[in-house]
């Protein structure tokens, strides 16, 4: 759940593997929830950032701390920006730093994350196996 995808697939590290690492770390902190499995928690975060709804995604522990929710947004806006599947689109952690200190100006739009594929449906999904529609199943773990 911490691997870059581009080390996972092909076995290429460059600077940018360890702020993927950052970023799926970040996420699993706010959420108070871990990246399990198959990246579960980056295609929930990305379904709910897609839907305007992000800030579900909040541990309820954290709500009664000084953060506010533009805070909690920034901070998950800036997670989804370090799991994005290119490494190229991710920021470098040297840039990373004034975005959590909220330094920089607007932020960019996130691309969809590494490893997203399919684990959020509007279908059904029963022992996690989930089918668009109804009649099929489609169980995607790894062989």
């Amino acid at each position: 759940g911490y691997m870059a995808p581009e080390y996972a697939m092909e076995g290429l590290y460059s600077k940018k593997s360890d702020v993927f690492s950052f970023g799926v770390l970040l996420i699993e902190i706010i959420t108070g929830r871990r990246n399990a499995g198959s990246n579960q928690l980056l295609a929930y975060a990305w379904h709910l950032w897609n839907e305007g709804n992000v800030l579900e995604l909040v541990d309820p522990l954290l709500t009664d701390t000084s953060f506010s929710d533009d805070e909690f947004s920034r901070y998950i806006h800036i997670g989804l920006l370090c799991v994005q599947e290119d490494a190229f689109d991710r920021p470098t952690m040297s840039s990373v730093a004034p975005m959590l200190k909220g330094e920089t100006g607007t932020l960019p739009q996130p691309q969809k994350p590494a490893f997203s594929i399919g684990r959020v449906t509007d279908g059904h999904c029963n022992n996690n196996n989930c089918s668009a529609n109804g009649l099929t199943i489609s169980n995607l773990s790894p062989r």
